[in-house]
């Protein structure tokens, strides 16, 4: 038996703070619905205890759990994982790339991390690039997951593509994708916090984040200042009922949109200075 517990903070500015305590209390992984945040907590760990960890970060957050049968997850995820046309570009797990062509297919295999093709948020960055990767770009990805956006940008012809990943548990699945596209060559996947990282990495032609819209706020500074100076910057992440609020705060730090993208709820930007 799993336990399912979701979050709402008290103000979407404290999602940020209350997603990075969840990691911290022990969570794989956190999803993030509209305004609530939502984890799976294996049957031996107290869901209770977790949110009372939690909370130090939102006092006045609402929690609610429930119990999940227990299922093989990896069948479950391949009964519901297909493969995508997304311009030049084929996202697909490993199983339905027999036949395809390796220059033009990016292969993910599934797992805790974050990116196999089927969020939208993934989807819109991909359909962005198109028009953007240069030949020999360095790439940063932020949030990196499974690296599935360093391997497409890679194989639009970037140069060079760092991966850069918080979450420890991320990072074998992001090493075994770059392997299994025969990138490995073209793509270091960095474990660490990406305002420590990116600085180290920069500049930048293109830099991409796909992360929850309160990091990306506070990201943006850092971001103008790793960019080469013709750089370009694609945002994910960003539910549609965001959308008017990140362009008041991206006009308000000197950024222009170049191109959008739009599926579902979910909206991406393409954006420079």
């Amino acid at each position: 038996m799993w336990h399912r517990v979701q979050l709402t903070p008290s103000h979407p500015d404290r999602a940020a703070a209350v997603a990075a305590a969840m990691f911290v209390a022990g969570a794989e992984g956190v999803h993030e619905d509209a305004t609530r945040l939502i984890t799976h907590l294996p049957a031996e760990q107290d869901p209770l205890l977790f949110i009372a960890q939690v909370r130090a970060s939102d006092a006045t957050m609402t929690a609610e759990t429930g119990a999940l049968e227990d299922v093989d997850w990896s069948e479950r995820w391949r009964d519901r994982i297909t493969s995508h046309q997304l311009g030049r570009l084929t996202v697909t797990p490993p199983w339905l790339a027999t036949g395809m062509d390796p220059a033009t297919t990016v292969v993910i295999e599934p797992a805790m991390a974050f990116g196999t093709g089927e969020h939208p948020t993934t989807r819109g960055v991909v359909r962005l690039l198109q028009s953007v990767v240069r030949a020999g770009d360095s790439v940063a990805d932020l949030g990196s997951g499974s690296a599935i956006l360093a391997i497409a940008a890679v194989k639009l012809g970037a140069g060079r593509a760092f991966a850069i990943e918080i979450d420890h548990d991320s990072i074998a699945n992001a090493e075994e994708n770059v392997e299994a596209n025969g990138v490995a060559d073209r793509i270091a996947v960095l474990e660490g916090d990406a305002f420590v990282l990116l600085p180290i990495v920069a500049p930048a032609r293109l830099i991409l984040a796909n992360i929850i819209s309160s990091v990306l706020v506070e990201l943006l500074p850092l971001i103008a200042r790793s960019l080469t100076a013709d750089g370009v910057v694609i945002l994910s992440g960003i539910l549609i009922e965001e959308r008017a609020r990140m362009l008041e705060e991206l006009g308000a730090q000197g950024w222009h949109v170049e191109a959008e993208d739009q599926e579902d709820q979910w909206w991406s930007v393409q954006v420079a200075r």
